[in-house]
């Protein structure tokens, strides 16, 4: 992480931590409105990185380059500029090109790499006013879930540092959590948004798949990946996707309640094993949603639902990575092919890519499997969530993010839940439906378990109606305490 101490001081300043706890609208507002400046935000953002550096949640902070972005936006301000995020320093996975800062994709290969070009989502928040605070750390290539990366180190969840924070989108939902910033733009394919936002304890936004430009964004899976957000509410979240998306509609509503909408559950196939405070907070959640004069409702999404997302997620993910990755590679001059990068891989994740992502490993999934996922499992999937709201009437779909809280870092890879020992794909068994059917979903924070590790409740909507969904998650956010910030 590059430093610049001298620029902003090396002991936090009085002050400092309510700064860190202003939310992404809160800031540009007060930024706008002359309350504070840009430059003296910014070099209180960048002495909390210093003081949870432990964290490892970034990869690459330039302080240098963020205090003069930071000067220059109080300039702009000065000079009658009204941009959305101006002078708001924003996290960036480290899956995202940026021309001025270098892009690793968490691998070693490309350590120190600047990129000619920013991703599309990045030149937006520049667009915007928004400042690119660091590059947050991440699971290499974005494959895995507990944000275990073996150059950059284990990314460790503000909350407890003996835990994972959740993956790939690690660092970006630590970030946020420590209050180090107020939002970091992340990448979802089966989950990688909404698992350490859930973990972590921050609002995580999964858009309909497609809606977020993906151009310059380190690819898994051309079917699956979605670029997304996460922030500290659910109204930052909706600001930063009407700037991504140039959606000119109105903002969220200002409704705070829910008489006349109507939730769906299915226990069956989200809560078949479950951690129990998970459960019972789950349960609690749906109370409150009764108690506002929401409709909450039982279903059934079939005996078979838990097998044929599976195969839809993992077919497409692990048959897809090496064509999206070879293709984004070369498309965005990037200086290593995609044998580079593999032979150069943690040897855990080498094996993996050697067993299901080459085309010579014994788990390679044969085209006819593959096009079967597409053509047959992702449709009948499609057709089977869409019906919950076409057919049936509901708002959205209901379930924990994740089954479980946030596994020790000694037991990333396997732990107990229920009894039951499980692996880290676990984390991302209610999360993969959406992803697999490419609907919107976004992770809400309801709680702690009695442990004080965060958790998180999903709620998906219909197929392109995500300013509704975030308009409903809004008001379902508003039942709930604020989360308090991590020791």
């Amino acid at each position: 992480m590059q430093n610049n101490e001298a620029a902003v001081g090396a002991v936090p300043a009085s002050g400092d931590n309510e700064l860190a706890e202003l939310g992404l609208a809160a800031a540009a507002a007060a930024i706008r409105d002359g309350d504070i400046t840009s430059e003296a935000y910014s070099a209180a953002l960048l002495r909390r990185a210093r003081r949870y550096s432990e964290l490892n949640s970034f990869i690459t902070i330039d302080e240098s380059a963020v205090l003069s972005a930071a000067e220059q936006a109080d300039k702009r301000r000065a000079a009658g500029s009204g941009a959305p995020f101006l002078g708001v320093p924003i996290g960036v996975k480290d899956s995202y090109s940026t021309r001025d800062l270098p892009t690793t994709l968490g691998v070693r290969t490309l350590e120190g790499f600047t990129p000619a070009e920013d991703a599309d989502v990045v030149g937006a928040i520049k667009s915007a006013g928004g400042i690119v605070f660091g590059k947050n750390n991440l699971v290499e290539m974005s494959w895995g879930l507990t944000g275990h990366n073996s150059r950059y180190g284990q990314v460790k969840n503000p909350y407890s540092a003996a835990h994972v924070p959740g993956g790939s989108s690690s660092g970006a939902g630590a970030s946020v959590a420590a209050r180090i910033v107020p939002a970091a733009l992340g990448g979802d394919t089966v989950g990688s948004i909404r698992v350490p936002a859930s973990l972590s304890g921050v609002v995580g936004f999964k858009p309909t798949t497609g809606r977020w430009p993906s151009r310059g964004i380190a690819p898994v899976s051309h079917t699956l990946d979605t670029a997304g957000i996460l922030a500290r509410s659910v109204d930052d979240v909706a600001l930063i996707d009407q700037v991504v998306t140039k959606n000119a509609a109105a903002p969220l509503s200002a409704r705070s309640d829910l008489q006349g909408a109507r939730f769906a559950y299915a226990p069956r196939q989200h809560m078949e094993l479950i951690d129990v405070d998970i459960e019972k907070h789950f349960k609690s959640a749906l109370l409150r949603l009764q108690d506002a004069g929401a409709e909450v409702v039982e279903i059934d999404l079939g005996e078979d639902f838990s097998a044929l997302t599976d195969r839809i997620a993992w077919s497409l993910f692990f048959r897809e990575t090496m064509e999206a990755v070879t293709g984004f590679l070369r498309q965005n001059d990037f200086p290593v092919s995609f044998d580079d990068i593999y032979h150069d891989l943690k040897t855990e994740l080498k094996g993996a890519w050697g067993h299901l992502v080459l085309p010579s490993g014994q788990g390679y999934i044969s085209e006819e499997t593959y096009e079967a996922a597409l053509s047959v499992d992702r449709p009948e999937l499609q057709r089977r969530l869409g019906k919950i709201f076409t057919h049936s009437g509901f708002d959205a779909l209901l379930f924990p993010t994740t089954p479980s809280p946030a596994p020790l870092i000694a037991q990333r890879s396997m732990f107990t839940v229920a009894g039951e020992e499980v692996r880290d794909l676990f984390l991302a068994k209610n999360t993969v439906p959406a992803s697999g059917a490419g609907l919107p979903g976004i992770s809400i924070p309801i709680g702690l378990t009695g442990h004080g590790l965060p958790i998180g409740l999903e709620i998906d909507g219909a197929h392109g109606q995500d300013r509704k969904l975030l308009d409903l998650a809004r008001r379902v956010e508003s039942l709930f305490d604020a989360m308090p910030a991590p020791a």
